[in-house]
């Protein structure tokens, strides 16, 4: 049990210290723990491992007492496009292409009904990083640099994508903390709470060009990394029908975060970027003996986040003081429904085969291209398979890979606004993801 917890803390320092990457669901993971992630994120009602808790916590009065680590490389390709704006047309990819993101979770069944345990996870999608060098014709530099004079900001010979001086893009990473008591008030039912312990950590580069909008210009862009702490709660139902059928429902309330001071000129109400509410519910079924079906509806609200939410088109064709304050321009992002349907199949004592499908709403519209361009999180469609095989009595090996079909999104110039031909932009992504996990039961 010692090197157990000397491992969790060199994974929690992982988490705080690396960077995430995770637009799938908007920036929410598909799904959590890696037999999830091979089953489309399908785990409401399914409790196989100490990851339940990050999708319903009163599935830790069924796991036992276990120990489950794992890693996932996460591999997103995005691409960004201006087109018919003549002098700042451009195309960029994003170099930032992947990521390892460590998972961990911890439950101990203190009596045969109560059951306490920790678990860790991490969400994140903001994280790009085009470079710059974009816009290098003497008419785009000169339009570029009358955005940066309107904006108060030294000017250059060359711009990137968005005519700011530098390479341009975003890092955001969240990691959660989910300590988690769960009771069964009876033998086939259960219920758990989870106190969500958040921290973010955010940084901007490259948008000199977005000053003239700022109410706080010093404070929008290439201030290095700022963090955020907050705290918010989960609840869940777990509940076993029959020998056949399952049950699970979950929510989530919005973990209300402390500001990202160094962003208050870029995110609406003066740096206010908490992590939204959510909601699952599922079912699950052996249809026969060997062959699970699990099928989840997720509700994620980005609507309770106004940085994340306001149309960037908010306040139309003025400029000035546009963002960064209250109802300022923000990403436009609409609430999103998820859907996760998955497969297990028991081919043998210690062979378990996985398959899955996710499809979520497409968080973004036409018109918030432009403030996406930074966080294209357009992906809709994935396709996932996995397994899991016993290593020992008490410990298996499992692995999950994951494709997300390439999307896009394309919407007219929000630099339109400055009375030139900005044209259309175009952001597009797509993704794939291989995770392992080693599990214990002790």
């Amino acid at each position: 049990m010692k090197k157990i917890l000397c491992f969790c803390l060199v994974l929690v320092l992982s988490l705080c210290l690396g960077s995430l990457a995770q637009a799938t669901d908007g920036y929410f993971s598909h799904g959590y723990g890696i037999k999830a992630k091979g089953m489309g994120g399908a785990q409401t009602a399914v409790a196989q491992d100490a990851m339940i808790a990050a999708t319903n916590p009163a599935g830790m009065a069924f796991v036992g007492d276990r120990f489950d680590v794992g890693i996932d490389w996460f591999s997103p390709q995005r691409n960004a496009t201006r087109s018919g704006a003549a002098a700042i047309d451009g195309s960029a990819d994003s170099g930032s292409t992947n990521f390892f993101i460590p998972e961990l979770g911890l439950n101990k069944m203190i009596t045969p009904n109560l059951a306490v345990g920790l678990t860790i996870y991490g969400n994140g999608g903001m994280n790009t990083n085009y470079p710059t060098g974009q816009i290098t014709s003497a008419a785009g530099v000169a339009t570029c640099n009358n955005f940066l004079n309107m904006g108060g900001q030294p000017t250059a010979s060359s711009n990137n994508l968005l005519c700011g001086t530098s390479r341009l893009g975003v890092d955001l990473m969240q990691v959660i903390f989910a300590p988690t008591v769960a009771y069964k008030v009876t033998p086939n039912h259960s219920f758990g709470i989870s106190p969500l312990i958040g921290y973010q950590r955010f940084k901007a580069e490259g948008l000199q060009g977005f000053a003239a909008y700022s109410e706080d210009k010093n404070n929008l862009t290439n201030r290095g990394y700022d963090d955020a702490s907050g705290l918010g709660v989960r609840i869940g139902w777990m509940g076993k029908i029959s020998d056949a059928v399952t049950l699970g429902a979950a929510y989530s309330s919005k973990i209300y975060m402390t500001p990202f001071e160094k962003y208050k000129g870029l995110f609406a109400n003066q740096g206010d970027f908490d992590i939204p509410e959510n909601y699952n519910v599922g079912i699950a079924v052996k249809v026969l003996q060997p062959l699970l079906l699990a099928v989840d509806y997720q509700r994620i609200n980005y609507t309770s986040v106004a940085s994340v939410s306001n149309p960037s088109n908010n306040g139309g064709a003025t400029i000035a003081n546009t963002l960064g304050g209250d109802g300022d321009r923000g990403f436009g992002w609409s609430d999103v429904n998820v859907w996760k349907v998955g497969l297990q199949y028991q081919a043998t004592d210690k062979l378990a085969l996985r398959a899955g499908y996710n499809h979520t709403d497409n968080p973004i519209q036409s018109r918030d291209v432009t403030f996406n361009i930074i966080a294209p999180g357009v992906v809709t469609d994935h396709y996932t398979a996995g397994l899991t095989y016993k290593i020992g009595k008490s410990s298996e090996l499992t692995i999950a890979y994951m494709h997300a079909v390439s999307n896009s999104v394309t919407g007219s110039s929000l630099f339109n606004d400055f009375g030139v031909a900005a044209g259309n932009e175009r952001i597009s992504m797509s993704q794939n993801s291989l995770g392992i996990a080693f599990g214990m039961k002790f």
